[in-house]
């Protein structure tokens, strides 16, 4: 056991206390481990972690007014990245305000690591200020849970702290990835004032600098099919008619070059989800990538076109209905791949699931299969998106999906594109067309709500280089509007696409659209809000066009691209016209698409 750092003993400058050597080395640990930013929140239990944290020169510390921004902020860096942020705020509700993102992280598999502060156990369940039970506080959303020993400067319960911070790293970064909560209970004084006799002087120093490197080194295997059962499946793919099925993907992402390698070995074409990682980038060139199914998918073309005789889906459940429903529809064997053994297919039609690492498999599938499958399957499936491509060229009528296949027309090359729930994302598959250009589209599909958005894309957006656009409605942009404050407190720049039509727009798509009242007041919930004002409040520039103006908006967000700091352009729309024009739209492309592949 080497210490990082010479040394007979404590210091007792940098150890004044049993706290503040609890939670240095707790912070040496983390960053041991890999851990290089931080997202913390004000409050007085959480003082021993928090000065930890500021004091170290290795991490990186993003500050929160509120803890729940401050934990979807480091989901979209976890998001973007694929590694842990963790989190740091006072006891009470403070712990509680983390929840939502907690549930969202174990949805969607990102990691998260929690770091609760909490009152000493003798004062719970008595009454006391600012003091609920913590313990298991987000219940089974974890991986994992741990109620920390209370401080002592031992050597034993040293090394059981590190080896805490370690396998705390390592579950929340595992497989499946997701959030993990520490507890820590704390006495006074938790600042770092000298306490007399708290930190023994004969304490060895292996015991307070720990080893070179990690505690504990965490080797994560990936699972995989044995040889004789990758041979098998390689031969129940060799059909003619096959399809790849690429949902939203978990971080950090799907290998292109392993979904073009199996596309061209196998001759499928890729359904590839927005938010899969491989609708966008170099392997369009190359790969028959299809994005426009959306638009044309249904019973009607389902009944024209012969079923696929085999389809492997990785990643989560598909965005898009339509190709959820088309796939429950066909008669074919279907391989649901989840590294992890979950499943995500919720019309309970695959006939198989295979536990292995999506990447891995699709690469080493490539070097058995045998033919490039059906040409005149692949022509079909490529004949459709480019019908369904030509019907939304060849029409101008406004729709909040012009919006979208805006953004991903004139986005920066590299960037970063994070679309909210309800519209935005769903306009972004059936709109969002496959491009050469280095876009990473990102969404909290998840639990698919719509609190934490800004939060979330301000975080992926501190965690790159990338320039960053967040395509938001307007309910998800009031809902965590605080959030914007990360703008100037982390230093991050966005340009935020504003699509404003007064209230939940997506409700027009639902049956009770016929029921008037209650579908204004209470679903659609008009606001009347003028966001205006926030570019004041945040700093930031505010434009706003008119949806039919779609020159006005391209103008507009170019331009805001271009420029340095942070731009919001609002674009005022009429959420039941633009349903209108969606479906006018669909049922022209399913016309052609009929017209030309049959």
């Amino acid at each position: 056991m080497t210490g990082r750092n010479s040394g007979d003993g404590p210091d007792r400058n940098r150890d004044p206390n049993r706290n503040a050597l609890w939670a240095r080395v707790l912070v040496d640990e983390l960053v041991a481990a890999g851990v290089d930013a931080v997202c913390l929140s004000p409050g007085s239990r959480s003082t021993p972690l928090t000065v930890a944290f500021d004091r170290h020169e290795d991490v990186h510390v993003f500050s929160h007014l509120d803890e729940r921004s401050s934990a979807y902020f480091a989901l979209g860096r976890a998001r973007r990245t694929g590694e842990v942020t963790p989190l740091v705020c006072t006891s009470g509700t403070a712990a509680a305000n983390y929840h939502p993102a907690v549930i969202e992280a174990s949805q969607s598999r990102v990691p998260l690591l929690l770091l609760t502060a909490d009152r000493p156990p003798e004062i719970r369940d008595s009454g006391a200020n600012q003091t609920i039970d913590q313990e298991k506080l987000y219940g089974d959303a974890v991986r994992w849970y741990r109620d920390v020993a209370e401080p002592e400067a031992t050597p034993r319960k040293l090394r059981s702290l590190r080896t805490t911070a370690a396998r705390a790293v390592a579950k929340a970064t595992g497989t499946p990835a997701g959030p993990v909560h520490l507890n820590f209970p704390f006495r006074k004084p938790l600042e770092p004032t000298p306490v007399e006799g708290d930190v023994p002087a004969d304490l060895p120093a292996p015991a307070i600098e720990g080893r070179d490197g990690p505690f504990v080194d965490a080797a994560a295997g990936v699972p995989e099919l044995d040889d004789d059962a990758l041979r098998e499946l390689a031969s129940e793919l060799s059909e003619p008619r096959g399809l790849l099925v690429a949902g939203p993907a978990d971080a950090p992402g799907l290998d292109s070059e392993a979904v073009a390698a199996f596309a061209h070995a196998s001759g499928f074409p890729v359904l590839a989800d927005p938010l899969s990682g491989v609708r966008y980038g170099g392997l369009v060139r190359t790969t028959p990538v299809i994005g426009g199914y959306d638009g044309f998918l249904g019973e009607r073309v389902r009944e024209a076109w012969p079923d696929p005789d085999v389809v492997v889906r990785v990643g989560a459940s598909p965005t898009s209905k339509p190709l959820r429903k088309y796939l429950a529809a066909v008669d074919a064997r279907q391989y649901v791949v989840d590294p992890a053994a979950g499943w995500r297919e919720a019309e309970f039609t695959a006939t198989d699931l295979i536990v292995a690492d999506p990447s891995r498999l699709l690469g080493r599938l490539s070097r058995l299969l045998a033919g490039p499958g059906s040409d005149a399957w692949r022509e079909r499936w490529t004949g459709a998106e480019a019908a369904h491509a030509a019907v939304l060229d060849a029409e101008d009528a406004f729709c909040e999906g012009r919006i979208l296949a805006d953004v991903v027309d004139l986005a920066p090359d590299p960037a970063t594109v994070f679309v909210s729930n309800s519209m935005p994302v769903r306009d972004l598959d059936r709109f969002g067309a496959p491009t050469t250009g280095s876009l990473t589209p990102l969404g909290n599909r998840g639990a698919s709500g719509i609190d934490g958005i800004v939060s979330t894309a301000l975080g992926a957006g501190s965690a790159t280089t990338d320039d960053l656009t967040l395509v938001t409605g307007d309910l998800a942009y009031y809902h965590d509007m605080n959030g914007l404050l990360a703008l100037g407190r982390c230093d991050v720049e966005a340009t935020v696409v504003l699509v404003n039509n007064d209230g939940g727009g997506i409700f027009h798509m639902l049956p009770i659209e016929a029921y008037d009242p209650p579908f204004t007041p209470q679903f659609v919930t008009p606001h009347g809000l003028d966001f205006g004002p926030t570019e004041d409040l945040y700093d930031l520039s505010f434009a706003r066009v008119e949806g039919e103006d779609r020159e006005g908006f391209r103008e507009a967000y170019a331009e805001a691209t271009r420029r340095d700091g942070s731009h919001v352009v609002e674009v005022v729309t009429d959420a039941e016209s633009s349903h209108e024009v969606r479906e006018d739209l669909r049922q022209r492309a399913v016309e052609r698409v009929l017209d030309e592949t049959t």
